[in-house]
């Protein structure tokens, strides 16, 4: 007969792999968020260095310009969402990392509590055992005498 550890393992296998997936997912989301945002960096720093270098001095040339630092404000500022959604996914897998550890936390401490309580039950066994062939050894040495 299986004991109850023994029964409750696969739900442990179980909750330890969701657990494993959880934090692989937590990891690439990681890095989805951290490329979002060094690609942020690297826009507004291109922004910073077009801004700083000498335009045109014609009308048409100073209008092109401005319509060039608003695209980029555009993609900086869609990139900014991007990075926001990142995050919010980033705390999303968090979660469902946090939650799967959990379980997989709860099931580990139920199995250890139910080895203990197994080899508790097998101690006392084993001193039952020990105590009824002590009962059965002095009737036998004291018939001697």
């Amino acid at each position: 007969m299986k004991s109850r550890a023994n029964r409750l393992q696969p739900a442990v296998d179980l909750a330890h792999d969701r657990q494993e997936v959880a934090m692989q997912k937590l990891a690439e989301q990681q890095q989805r968020l951290a490329k979002a945002e060094a690609q942020l960096a690297e826009l507004r720093r291109y922004r910073e260095e077009y801004a700083e270098t000498a335009g045109g001095v014609t009308v048409s040339a100073l209008l092109n310009r401005r319509q060039f630092v608003e695209r980029i404000d555009n993609v900086i500022a869609q990139q900014i969402n991007e990075v926001a959604r990142q995050q919010r996914q980033l705390e999303h897998a968090r979660g469902q990392w946090r939650d799967a550890h959990a379980r997989e936390q709860a099931l580990g401490s139920v199995i250890d509590r139910y080895r203990e309580q197994e080899r508790k039950v097998e101690e006392r066994r084993e001193q039952a055992e020990i105590d009824e062939r002590m009962q059965y050894r002095r009737p036998m040495g004291e018939s001697r005498r």
